[in-house]
């Protein structure tokens, strides 16, 4: 009982803050998934809207792996969105099972469009739409008009002031690198590529980084990820001072994402990256 009533807590505390909703019940659902604890939780209070919308994630965690089937996850996260309509976490546990287990476009497409209904700017639902467009037309090598970038440019024109959204044309030029390094489509060594210095790239750091300046967006629920894409694309822009400073800020928040992308090592990337920043 203990483990749960420690998330009723967190969760009852996190209010109607969405992105703050999202993430702490992505964060929670991995431990949840490997001992049930979620389950658990929502037999003793079937009422609960929050003990519903971790189960959800917990079985989107289990289907995703291949423990439970995908459809037991749906059901989940069905019930969950009928406990809290308004809610749009259940609708993202749902946009990244489909994400994961299905290639039904359409499917994902309409789930994306139902967080989006309950909160237009939704972070985490924003770097998984640009996540899988970046996985479109792998062959296409480093299309400047590719739809990943198409995406991200109309987000950050439409999205209100301050929105940590500033960052998604970052994302998009980080994920379509993930895709082009799995495809063999880039130089295996990073440093002779121009991909990190074209135009585009270059505009989109600009953006980002003084959308970082400006302190916009510090209280964020996933600032930390945002820091480590920026971080990322400033070590290999070649900007070490800017990189050094946001290293500063990260501190021992090291993502997995986007230091694993074309190496075998995140971690180990993420301190090289650091140390050659720093002037180590």
């Amino acid at each position: 009982m203990g483990r749960w009533t420690e998330a009723r807590s967190l969760l009852a505390a996190t209010g109607r803050d969405w992105d703050r909703r999202a993430h702490r019940v992505t964060v929670l659902a991995e431990p949840a998934a490997r001992s049930r604890w979620a389950d658990e939780w929502l037999m003793a209070e079937p009422d609960s809207a929050d003990a519903a919308v971790l189960a959800a994630h917990a079985a989107v965690v289990s289907a995703v792996r291949g423990e439970i089937p995908a459809a037991d996850a749906e059901a989940a996260c069905t019930s969950a969105a009928r406990s809290l309509p308004e809610d749009p976490t259940p609708w993202y546990g749902l946009l990244l099972l489909v994400r994961h287990t299905s290639t039904d476009s359409g499917r994902l497409k309409a789930c994306f469009d139902q967080v989006r209904s309950r909160d237009p700017w939704h972070h985490g639902a924003h770097h998984t739409m640009t996540a899988w467009l970046a996985e479109r037309r792998e062959s296409a090598a480093d299309d400047p008009f590719h739809e990943v970038y198409e995406f991200a440019d109309q987000v950050v024109w439409e999205r209100p002031p301050g929105s940590p959204l500033a960052m998604l044309p970052v994302i998009a030029h980080a994920e379509r690198f993930r895709v082009l390094m799995t495809a063999r489509q880039l130089a295996p060594d990073i440093a002779d590529s121009l991909y990190w210095t074209s135009a585009r790239a270059r505009r989109g750091l600009r953006l980002a980084f003084d959308w970082w300046l400006e302190g916009e967006g510090r209280d964020h629920a996933r600032l930390k990820l945002d820091l480590n894409y920026l971080a990322h694309a400033k070590y290999h822009e070649g900007r070490t001072t800017e990189a050094a400073a946001l290293f500063n800020v990260i501190g021992p928040h090291a993502t997995r994402e986007p230091w694993a992308y074309g190496e075998p090592d995140a971690a180990e990337a993420f301190r090289r990256a650091r140390a050659r920043a720093r002037g180590g």
